[in-house]
């Protein structure tokens, strides 16, 4: 009897094992970095406790290129994975909407609106095509980090700055500055090489990317330049493949909520950047007359983003409702 109970949870314990899976997460900035610092492991706790253990991961750095990791998740490659919109021109265009300067809130309260818009009507321009959104989030307020001092934004026209894609691209065109298209982990190398004057990033890159060294100004606006647009995606393969149980614990345990505390922890790394910069450099406030022509390109940049999206065949105006009022909601 004692035998047929020990064979019976040897065999117990076996298919317990075969049924889990490890998912490959791959990730793109350095381990200090808070999306793996801080984000991705929370993201595992939750996956992990949402499936009683039977799904773990690990994270994996350099599997593709920043603009490739949603082809990387697709091909099978990686599981999951965090992508910038505007490394993909034209195939993310609706992103654009949370990114637009104007939007009043923290990043938390804006991550959360762009989950919620994204759900109620933007997936409808099917831009994730071939992969799954399970969280989006912003960055917080992007910020100009310059290798020389300025008075004004009048004295940017004719500056090289480095463009990740989205407003930011817009915003930099606005401004009349010449545009240098790199990946993130590439502009340190672009600056002080002297190909570019400077870039926009938020506080906590310009620190783990160590460009304090090399752009020892960073000029701010109120409300910031634009914010950056990220989901977190994960394989239609791997989600089959857990069954529909796990996949549908992992999805709910994700979403709106993680995509809220993803956009705090954003906001918690921009501070560790912003610290760090007053240490060796200036974190200057561009304001009234020094900011005004920013402040006169805002509407523009709206205006011109919402026709964008319109032409995707989504409700943009509507969409930009959800997102005011859900960061009012979480700013009450």
């Amino acid at each position: 009897m004692k035998l047929k109970l020990a064979t019976a949870l040897i065999a117990s314990i076996g298919a317990n094992a075969a049924v889990s899976e490890e998912m490959v997460i791959s990730s793109w900035l350095p381990p200090s970095h808070v999306m793996n610092e801080i984000i991705w492991p929370e993201f595992i706790n939750r996956i992990e406790a949402a499936t009683d253990g039977r799904v773990t991961a690990s994270v994996e750095y350099q599997l593709a290129s920043p603009p490739s990791q949603a082809d990387l998740v697709e091909d099978g490659g990686a599981d999951a994975a965090w992508i910038f919109h505007g490394y993909n021109p034209g195939r993310f265009v609706t992103t654009k909407l949370i990114e637009i300067p104007g939007l009043e809130g923290d990043s938390a309260a804006a991550s959360a609106a762009h989950w919620r818009a994204h759900e109620q009507i933007l997936s409808d321009a099917n831009e994730h095509d071939g992969v799954v959104p399970v969280a989006m989030m912003v960055h917080a307020p992007g910020m100009l980090h310059l290798s020389s001092e300025i008075a004004s934004l009048d004295d940017v026209a004719g500056l090289k700055i480095r463009s990740g894609g989205g407003v930011m691209g817009d915003v930099l065109a606005g401004l009349d500055m010449a545009g240098v298209q790199v990946a993130a982990p590439a502009v340190y190398e672009t600056i002080s090489n002297g190909v570019a004057d400077g870039t926009f990033f938020p506080g906590d890159t310009i620190a783990i990317l160590r460009l304090t060294e090399v752009l020892p100004y960073t000029y701010r606006v109120e409300g910031g330049f634009y914010r950056g647009s990220f989901s977190i995606v994960m394989s239609e393969e791997f989600l089959e493949r857990i069954g529909e149980e796990d996949a549908a614990a992992i999805q709910a345990a994700l979403g709106e909520d993680f995509s809220a505390f993803a956009g705090t922890a954003w906001d918690q790394g921009n501070q560790r950047g912003l610290d760090a910069q007053a240490e060796t450099g200036q974190v200057i406030d561009l304001t009234g007359d020094a900011a005004a022509k920013f402040t006169a390109l805002v509407p523009q940049i709206q205006a011109a983003v919402i026709d964008e999206v319109t032409a995707k065949g989504v409700d943009a105006e509507a969409a930009l409702e959800v997102i005011r009022a859900t960061m009012a909601e979480y700013s009450n």
